[in-house]
């Protein structure tokens, strides 16, 4: 098993609770896929709207979740408003 850090901005850390960050175990070849999944299964359909239109950070590179491997930190994005 390895250790994700999962790290919340803005709305994703409402919708974790006021959480900044938490820790998670995934197997080594976990995809953003089962994050996603254990991210809304722990905090339910608040979580679920922020990934609808939000996305992920993985290694300096923005994903929206899929297959791509988790690394060991990962960054849950809202959507941002321009301006």
């Amino acid at each position: 098993m390895a250790e994700v850090l999962v790290r919340y901005f803005a709305a994703a850390e409402e919708a974790a609770g006021g959480l900044e960050q938490e820790a998670f175990e995934f197997a080594p070849d976990a995809t953003l896929a089962e994050l996603h999944a254990e991210l809304v299964r722990r905090h339910g359909e608040p979580m679920a709207r922020v990934l609808r239109s939000g996305s992920f950070l993985v290694d300096g590179i923005v994903r929206r979740g899929g297959d791509a491997r988790l690394g060991p930190r990962v960054d849950v994005l809202p959507p941002f408003a321009g301006g």
